[in-house]
């Protein structure tokens, strides 16, 4: 899939309202980012762990899907995320890179490190997708 088509593809849900987009795709990872903005600012006028949390996921999520999209009736959906803030930021963009931890055929493991225009690291994530067939429960 094209940049084009995977920005497409994203901008139906929260990833659009909060200014998601991918802005790289290599054999081992997937790459986005995300403002810093009124979308995703806690009150205090720092990023949102909770927005970093949902950057992380879309990436984790989408690479899953990536992976498994040659084989027909294939589902992925997030099971498991976690993540620790450990930089705050208050405007500009933070980038987050996917890499698979392992690749399993029912359970994909996912590291996504956020990262500031400075390159600090803003938040370390992890997540755990599963990978199904269309007879499959996800749910």
């Amino acid at each position: 899939m094209s940049l084009v088509q995977l920005n497409h593809q994203i901008q139906h849900g929260i990833e659009r309202v909060l200014g998601i987009r991918i802005t790289a795709v290599g054999p081992d990872f997937l790459c986005g980012e995300m403002p810093v903005d009124e979308r995703t600012q806690q009150p205090f006028g720092l990023l949102h762990g909770g927005a970093s949390i949902v950057l992380a996921e879309s990436l984790g999520s989408l690479a899953s899907h990536l992976v498994v999209s040659d084989k027909p009736g294939a589902r992925v959906a997030g099971i498991e995320v976690s993540g620790s803030h450990v930089w705050s930021v208050r405007s500009g963009l933070v980038t987050g890179v996917a890499r698979p931890v392992r690749l399993g055929r029912s359970v994909h493991f996912w590291r996504i490190d956020v990262h500031d225009q400075e390159n600090n690291l803003v938040c370390s994530a992890k997540l755990t997708v599963k990978v199904g067939g269309s007879g499959d429960s996800l749910d």
